[in-house]
């Protein structure tokens, strides 16, 4: 829930951003993972309910200004 509220407070550009890094994030996790596993592996699961949040918030943003 603490994310949902952060992600509320920015801007549609540092959402965007935010969500790009993560991304990238995600898929260094998923290629070292691979390689040699993590010490903690449920950081990919946070890191992909992190980029649904993101994209969620963005699509929610979309519509609002489609409801305008």
């Amino acid at each position: 829930m603490k994310n949902q509220l952060v992600l509320k407070e920015l801007s549609t550009a540092e959402v965007k951003e935010r969500l790009d890094a993560e991304r990238d994030r995600y898929q260094k996790m998923l290629l070292n993972h691979a390689i040699s596993p993590i010490d903690n592996p449920n950081t990919i699961k946070e890191s992909r309910k992190t980029i649904a949040r993101c994209l969620t918030e963005l699509r929610a943003r979309e519509i609002a200004e489609q409801n305008k």
